[in-house]
């Protein structure tokens, strides 16, 4: 699994807990009981012409009381999108022009307010802050667009793995941590995740990034796996071997079931046109058993009301 789908999956798990970890003023303001996630947010990068995905857009819903972003647009409901990059390269130059390019887009596709955050794996700036864009002519500043960013690698891994959010916890990994602390705060991580109250799945996703970005080397190793026989962490072993055993095993489930919903699109698609939004949330809230029976219907079908994708 590479860093994007790595990171698709935890944070679309996580995403409420992303906020309480990393942003709690802001998780206050946001409903993520019903999340729409808009998969399909491709745009042609500026420089080159390059097609790029977004990594993550979030559709959602302020809570309410919560006063509007932008105070001069009115609507019943107040929906705003919150756009997550996902970067793991050691610098963060590249990503600064497309922020403000997938803003830019975003805000004029949707005429919706955009929380744009950038979460970087190998840069850590600040730890937790702004980040800015400027374009400049000659002295005059035309544009300065800023971001919000989490760089993990300075924050302090020692304060997460103790916090109380377990999002936390599973990215100690790849924040700060001294050397000779490395093999105890794994640890002490692995316990916090294996007592977690969480489901399989979600527990799984948490122990793969962990393990994931560990980098410990053979000595410290050997080291985790002398402490881990220790009486504070007896069973974390175990439970993480098992968690990955039944994760691996969902998570293939899932990624089949999402394989079939996308090619049925497709085929959809190729035949009808484009599916509105309300095909295209019918679509998406089927079941494995759902699409397969669909999937041996549409051959026959006339239109999209007849698959009871329409009204």
């Amino acid at each position: 699994m590479d860093h994007d789908q790595r990171f698709k999956s935890l944070l679309k798990a996580f995403f409420a807990e992303f906020f309480e970890t990393f942003f709690p003023d802001w998780a206050v303001r946001f409903d993520f009981s019903s999340v729409d996630w808009l998969e399909q947010e491709v745009f042609v990068d500026p420089p080159r012409g390059e097609r790029r995905s977004l990594d993550l857009v979030a559709r959602l819903a302020l809570r309410p009381g919560v006063p509007p972003p932008v105070p001069d647009e009115s609507t019943d409901r107040w929906l705003t999108l919150i756009h997550v990059e996902v970067e793991s390269r050691d610098t963060s130059a590249p990503l600064r022009p497309r922020m403000f390019s997938y803003y830019e887009q975003l805000r004029r596709r949707h005429s919706l307010p955009v929380l744009p955050i950038a979460l970087y794996l190998r840069v850590g700036l600040n730890g937790i802050g702004w980040d800015l864009y400027e374009e400049m002519y000659w002295d005059h500043r035309l544009v300065a667009f800023s971001y919000a960013y989490v760089g993990l690698p300075a924050l302090d891994g020692e304060q997460y793995v103790a916090g109380e959010h377990v999002l936390g916890v599973a990215l100690t990994a790849l924040m700060k941590v001294p050397p000779a602390r490395r093999v105890e705060v794994h640890a002490e991580a692995l316990r916090r995740l294996a007592e977690a109250r969480e489901n399989d799945y979600r527990r799984f996703l948490l122990f793969d990034c962990l393990e994931a970005y560990a980098a410990l080397d053979d000595t410290q190793v050997q080291q985790l796996a002398e402490l881990l026989q220790t009486e504070r962490y007896q069973g974390t072993q175990a439970m993480a071997i098992t968690t990955f055993e039944r994760g691996m095993q969902q998570g293939m489930e899932q990624g089949m079931q999402q394989g079939l919903r996308r090619l049925l699109q497709k085929q959809l698609e190729a035949r009808f046109g484009p599916l509105g939004p309300s095909a295209q949330q019918r679509l998406d809230s089927l079941n494995a058993d759902q699409i397969e029976a669909l999937g041996l219907t549409f051959v026959d079908a006339r239109s999209l009301q007849e698959l009871g994708l329409e009204d």
